[in-house]
């Protein structure tokens, strides 16, 4: 039987919420956005000494939230050898891609094709590939970079529900990663076609990128575009985007292109750009 937490959200209104979150998280009124940073910082430790300005330096809740780090905080692992971690937080799940389906929790998969949006052709191309499930915590860092060098070739925005993303919630909500509003992105790799998918969570407010982009937060029909005749190209470690508010990354990787270290499984914890495992093809 689901957890009285999982049976509440699927009572409350994820949308609104969200909406309203958004509005009070961009107030650039001091007094409120003051408030809200420092309860939000006490309660959930967030740790201000790596952050690159001061509680009174930021414009807003989510100029907070989506704070730049100092310089070198976030050291690189060598993205000749290794595929980096595209964020802050800790593994939900890691593994193998079979017969088109990814692990969620027990007794719970989702499809490939359905969490990219992209067509079959595309998801047939990660069978038997390996994946990775990244969830954000609400005190870590909530921008996203890239797990290595690539060419955008596509992304597409789906809409959907907003349940939260934590562990409890992914063990008793069906689908969830692929029920939620998110942006799977499509890059080719020096090794390959990979995926890098951002997805959005109970009060997120929105997802951005650093490429222009024809999408805004919670839109009522996907919005699918093509990058073919453009040359947005990101180095290993660079940013490619931000939640306003928590979420989820999911990377997908095609088969024999990356073997994940053996020392990481559900629950480990993870610095953006620590070394997830060894490129294959590099």
């Amino acid at each position: 039987m689901p957890s009285p937490f999982v049976l509440l959200q699927h009572a409350l209104p994820h949308h609104a919420l969200s909406r309203l979150a958004g509005r009070l998280a961009a107030s650039e009124r001091r007094w409120l956005h003051s408030r809200l940073i420092r309860r939000f910082a006490a309660v959930y430790g967030v740790d201000l000494a790596e952050a690159a300005r001061g509680l009174d330096e930021f414009t807003s809740f989510n100029d907070f939230f989506t704070r730049e780090l100092k310089e070198g905080a976030r050291p690189l692992a060598d993205p000749a050898r290794f595929v980096l971690s595209p964020a802050d937080g800790a593994i939900s799940q890691l593994g193998t891609i079979t017969d088109g389906r990814i692990f969620q929790a027990k007794g719970r998969h989702f499809t490939c094709a359905e969490l990219l949006d992209h067509g079959e052709e595309i998801a047939r191309r990660f069978e038997g590939g390996r994946f990775m499930t990244i969830y954000l915590s609400p005190r870590d860092y909530h921008r996203v970079h890239m797990p290595a060098a690539g060419r955008l070739l596509s992304s597409a925005y789906i809409p959907g529900a907003l349940f939260s993303v934590n562990p409890v919630t992914a063990q008793g909500v069906d689908r969830l990663f692929a029920r939620n509003e998110r942006l799977a992105c499509l890059f080719e790799g020096e090794d390959g076609p990979f995926a890098s998918v951002m997805v959005g969570a109970m009060i997120v407010a929105g997802i951005d990128t650093v490429w222009p982009h024809r999408f805004s937060g919670h839109t009522r029909a996907p919005v699918h575009e093509s990058f073919m005749d453009q040359d947005v190209r990101l180095a290993a470690g660079a940013e490619m985007g931000r939640f306003y508010l928590g979420s989820t990354v999911v990377l997908l990787f095609e088969p024999d292109r990356v073997a994940w270290r053996e020392d990481l499984a559900p629950g480990s914890v993870l610095r953006m750009g620590e070394a997830l495992g060894r490129r294959l093809a590099g």
